[in-house]
């Protein structure tokens, strides 16, 4: 079975808690991330600061997210460890393989995402129609951009 896609690396990690401004104080304050770019989505329920670690191709995005509404779902600071987020070289290839290969996606399907790259997201958990799920981890799958898959295909060639 060949797949017609990669998995490049961690693009982001997602952390949620009832106020952004504790997380701040440990990823930004302590641990001294750079706050790039902020996104309010109603639809998401979430309000985050986009953090970034690193930098150039390899820069890990850190994502530190409240609720708007921490009655409504999805609740992004029930789960402390909200999402992983990996690098994929073809999304719309991997989409495709991974849903007929019994991969269960979230709704939503592939669309702009907070740091404007295309993403979806599979399903923490499975069901009887797709019996793979990320087995309690919601995991996003994020477009790669053209200069990321090349800084990484300039490393596997070395």
């Amino acid at each position: 079975m060949t797949r017609p896609f990669k998995v490049l690396g961690i693009q982001q990690i997602a952390i949620g808690g009832p106020s952004k401004e504790k997380l701040r104080t440990l990823w930004v304050d302590m641990f001294g991330l750079e706050v790039t770019s902020t996104f309010v989505s109603e639809r998401e329920n979430v309000d985050e600061d986009i953090c970034a670690m690193g930098s150039g191709p390899f820069k890990v995005e850190v994502d530190l997210m409240q609720p708007l509404d921490p009655e409504k779902k999805p609740a992004v600071h029930a789960t402390p460890l909200n999402h992983v987020g990996l690098w994929i070289d073809d999304l719309p290839k991997a989409v495709e393989w991974l849903s007929a290969n019994g991969v269960r996606f979230a709704p939503g399907g592939i669309r702009k995402g907070a740091a404007g790259f295309d993403i979806t997201f599979l399903h923490p958990k499975a069901n009887e129609e797709f019996p793979i799920g990320g087995e309690g981890v919601l995991i996003e799958l994020v477009q790669a951009p053209k200069e990321v898959v090349s800084a990484f295909a300039k490393l596997a060639a070395q």
